[in-house]
């Protein structure tokens, strides 16, 4: 009995102990998406200037933020 007291315990302290690092994973998603996205806009824009080679490098370092 004392095996599973201390099981629940522990399973209810380590899991909140993972649950203070959610805001953190949240804000670096949010920080790869803002910068995807001047990325995509930048690439957008040489595109319509007809530079289709540096369209193409900033859409694919776009790509590359969620690779990693």
């Amino acid at each position: 009995m004392k095996k599973i007291i201390l099981s629940i315990i522990f399973a209810m302290f380590f899991s909140s102990a993972f649950a203070g690092s959610c805001p953190m994973i949240s804000k670096n998603i949010d920080a790869k998406i803002e910068e995807a996205q001047k990325l995509r806009d930048a690439g957008i824009q040489a595109h319509s200037d007809g530079d289709h080679a540096k369209s193409e490098e900033l859409l694919n370092k776009a790509l590359e933020l969620f690779k990693s």
